[in-house]
């Protein structure tokens, strides 16, 4: 059994990596990796036949601050935003302060003329560590479908 605290600080941490997002506070959006921590999206399809294609993919929080500075300075998307839920995190040890944690999750998207709409729905695969401060090494965002309505600019 995972100790509570663990529990809840891992809850902590996806509670505020998803309010960062959805409060478009998307500059600390790398913060909540390791130096070496991975950011992967993916489809249900894809992930369950083992293939390694991504929808988006950054190997280190660089690549990250990368996507946000070309998100606020190169390209041009419809403005929008995202209001996450998550459920309940299943959490297993992996080791010595190393942690797996799985959450289900939706992202409605607010447009900027009002329109809500469901935008995805999927599972976060987390793989974190960590002692006073824990951290993502590995985010995979695996959507339940691979169908996306419009660009995916902004993180799951």
């Amino acid at each position: 059994m995972i100790d509570i605290n663990i529990q809840l600080a891992i809850e902590n941490l996806l509670a505020r990596y998803v309010h960062a997002i959805d409060d478009d506070r998307l500059e600390e959006w790398p913060q909540f990796f390791s130096t070496t921590g991975r950011y992967r999206i993916t489809t249900l399809e894809n992930h369950k036949q083992g293939l390694p294609l991504c929808m988006v993919q950054a190997d280190s929080p660089a690549m990250m601050r990368d996507r946000i500075a070309a998100l606020r300075h190169a390209n041009i998307y419809e403005a929008q935003g995202y209001r996450h839920t998550v459920s309940s995190t299943l959490v297993k040890p992996l080791g010595d302060k190393a942690f797996e944690a799985i959450s289900n999750f939706t992202a409605t998207r607010i447009m900027h003329d009002g329109a809500t709409l469901l935008f995805a729905t999927g599972r976060y695969v987390d793989r974190i560590s960590g002692g006073a401060e824990l951290l993502f090494d590995d985010k995979l965002v695996i959507l339940d479908s691979r169908r996306i309505d419009t660009l995916l600019a902004i993180p799951l």
